[in-house]
């Protein structure tokens, strides 16, 4: 590490060093003790295969000196161990937006369903410790945390949110830490969104970063523009329904399926008089959101409509409910799920769907795919990153070559139809983390590259050490 940052800090990573799942980074200070940046779930291939479930999960690293974590968004990579945290011995704050404060109880909630216990009682004693911890921040405001030690040698922590742009809530974080007169500044991006996200205002540079702990997801490419991206979604689900079938979107409940939402009321405002196909307009499209998860969060997106963008306030002015227009059908109870995906894939009646989860791992979308993959009438798209080793990126990868994927230990031939459109991720592509880091007035002297494949990762470092004269980029 450069030597005129080393003495006031140091950051391990627990996580998305070697990948893109499992965030969590530790700031340590001079004075012994540190902060946690997030502590999420590891997803697909960077799940260890010489490690159980349960031994994946586990906090490996000591707790006790940890002053606080804090939250940069509440994707599930990003805040799932938290549980875990909690049961190593972890006692500190949590600190996060004010929307992640309202989003996380109930993704953690599910999350301890899914991982510990659904027992009712266990649940409930979770929930009020977990709900005590959390401490809500403001955008744009400096805040204290609390010293590790009351002493002459401790180190002053501040930290800022800045909003990210990635999911409703989402932040980056900076920590301003001061040992006496010295004073360094680390940034640490979490999930950085694109410009022109759907909903969200996009991310503005901090103004200063020594070092900046910077994402890498799609740091090898670059997203189409957003009128490509409108025109490419307009075309997928054309030829979804002239091909006499159900266009099928899997989607996280969070931030993705929202911004879906979003951009399908737009086309459907647009075109609602045209045919879609032969004796049904645009108007008459069924949309379904088969996932409680997601309908429970449109509905705190909804609620939390203060933190929307100049754009998606205007529709509301005018009468529009980007997430609540009136072809949108919400499946709540698992019976009536298991009767539309049966419904659907016998008629075929024109209807998009989105359901979780985004990667095909688990949920809802997996009982729709094993329904619709063999039959070519189907279509599929993909609309955000596929982790390597999950069922996503198999059918993502190899339904274009006729080949197969594994669901719940049996292989299903991909002959339905497989799309991707890349500029709908909440991520920001190449372009934009470089712009990032250019529009800072004092730049980082050092980069470290987190959240990203090996390519990815590596084809940003090239590309900041061209644009950066100095700056040390790992």
């Amino acid at each position: 590490m450069n030597n005129i940052i080393e003495p006031l800090f140091d950051v391990i990573h627990h996580g998305a060093i070697n990948g893109v799942t499992g965030s969590c980074h530790e700031l340590c200070l001079a004075d012994a003790s540190s902060v946690l940046i997030d502590c999420g779930l590891f997803q697909g291939v960077e799940i260890a295969l010489d490690k159980s479930s349960f031994e994946q999960l586990q906090i490996t690293f000591p707790v006790q000196h940890i002053r606080a974590l804090i939250i940069t968004h509440v994707h599930i990579d990003h805040v799932g161990r938290i549980p875990y945290l909690l049961a190593a011995g972890f006692s500190g704050p949590i600190y996060c937006s004010k929307p992640s404060a309202l989003l996380l109880p109930t993704v953690l909630e599910d999350a301890f369903k899914m991982g510990i216990s659904r027992d009712r009682h266990l649940l409930k004693q979770y929930l009020s410790l977990l709900k005590k911890r959390i401490i809500p921040l403001d955008y744009d405001q400096w805040f204290d945390v609390a010293p590790y030690e009351n002493d002459a040698n401790t180190t002053h922590l501040r930290i800022k949110l800045k909003p990210a742009g990635h999911i409703i809530g989402s932040a980056y974080v900076e920590c301003n830490i001061q040992v006496q007169h010295d004073k360094q500044r680390v940034v640490f991006s979490g999930d950085l969104g694109a410009p022109y996200s759907p909903l969200l205002p996009a991310p503005q540079s901090p103004y200063r970063a020594d070092f900046l702990v910077l994402e890498s997801t799609y740091g090898d490419h670059n997203h189409p523009s957003r009128r490509a991206r409108y025109q490419q979604l307009k075309k997928i689900i054309e030829h979804a329904f002239k091909n006499k079938g159900v266009l099928l979107i899997p989607a996280f409940s969070i931030g993705r399926t929202q911004e879906i939402l979003y951009e399908l009321e737009q086309i459907i405002f647009e075109n609602r008089k045209a045919f879609i196909r032969q004796n049904i307009k645009w108007d008459d499209l069924e949309v379904v959101v088969d996932s409680p998860m997601a309908a429970d969060f449109t509905q705190m997106y909804r609620q939390l409509r203060s933190y929307w963008d100049k754009e998606a306030k205007r529709r509301l002015k005018n009468s529009r409910h980007p997430l609540a227009f009136e072809q949108l059908i919400t499946i709540d109870d698992h019976s009536t799920h298991l009767q539309t995906v049966e419904y659907l894939a016998k008629t075929k009646r024109p209807t998009i769907v989105i359901s979780a989860s985004g990667m095909c791992s688990g949920g809802r979308v997996v009982n729709y795919l094993k329904a619709i993959l063999e039959d070519d009438s189907h279509d599929i798209l993909f609309t955000g990153y596929q982790a390597q080793g999950t069922p996503g990126r198999a059918i993502q990868h190899y339904g274009p070559k006729g080949g197969y994927v594994e669901l719940d230990g049996k292989r299903y031939p991909i002959k339905a139809q497989v799309h991707t459109i890349s500029a709908y991720s909440a991520h920001a592509d190449q372009s934009d983390l470089i712009r990032f880091t250019k529009r800072m007035h004092h730049k980082p002297k050092e980069i470290r590259l987190v959240h990203g494949d090996k390519e990815a990762k590596q084809a940003l470092k090239e590309k900041l050490e061209a644009n950066f004269d100095n700056m040390v980029v790992s």
